[in-house]
């Protein structure tokens, strides 16, 4: 699994006009192949009559997956320029579809890559980017009477509680970096005089958003 990488936060749309042509370019998050493929259809079955619904999506840790179409525009003027702006974001398990109406103005080869690229530049800004990084669930339980002091540190510290659970004792699911836990243990140790039972969880991802519209 990867330390950290780069995502979309989730369904972003945004359409833009050039020489009368509307260009709406959609965007959403895909961590499988099926993903991709269903929102493309999702797409394409709302703009049925469209002149053009336009696909590109990046799937994979390591970018494995890679497809492109072009949906009747020229070869190489349309999905390719959308896959290449997702690359150079370095996004990741990512889909995008622009759809265009055509409005009887020609753009010629370069116009059209230009056009298809800033929509999804377009699209991935109102989506907004979040930065995925992969962190050890600690779960930490204490008695009642150190729930505040607890809490209020917790909140105020650089972790992120996950999820407090009550029951007879009351349990903290703090999201901790892997390199981290130590410390971490060392810390909430010292801040309950040794009462916390502390033990690591699951590893999973927190999501931190970059930027948005």
């Amino acid at each position: 699994m990867l330390q950290t990488y780069y995502t979309v936060k989730g369904y972003g749309e945004r359409e833009i006009v050039i020489e009368k042509s509307r260009f709406i370019c959609y965007i959403n998050r895909a961590e499988t192949e099926e993903e991709a493929v269903a929102f493309i259809q999702q797409i394409k079955k709302k703009h049925w009559d469209a002149t053009h619904n336009c696909s590109a999506y990046l799937i994979g840790e390591h970018d494995q997956i890679q497809k492109a179409n072009d949906d009747g525009e020229p070869s190489g003027t349309a999905g390719v320029p959308m896959l290449e702006v997702l690359k150079k974001k370095g996004v990741k398990d990512t889909v995008a579809v622009v759809t265009r109406y055509f409005g009887g103005i020609k753009l010629g080869a370069g116009g059209l890559v230009r056009a298809y690229s800033r929509a999804v530049s377009e699209g991935l800004n109102a989506a907004g980017i979040v930065e995925r990084r992969l962190m050890r669930v600690m779960h930490v339980t204490i008695d009642y009477p150190w729930l505040g002091k607890v809490e209020n540190e917790l909140r105020s510290s650089v972790y992120t509680i996950k999820n407090i659970q009550y029951a007879d004792r009351v349990t903290f699911d703090v999201l901790v970096p892997e390199d981290g836990q130590s410390s971490f243990g060392e810390w909430m140790t010292e801040l309950t005089n040794g009462r916390a039972d502390i033990q690591a969880g699951a590893m999973e991802y927190a999501e931190r958003l970059l930027s948005s519209s």
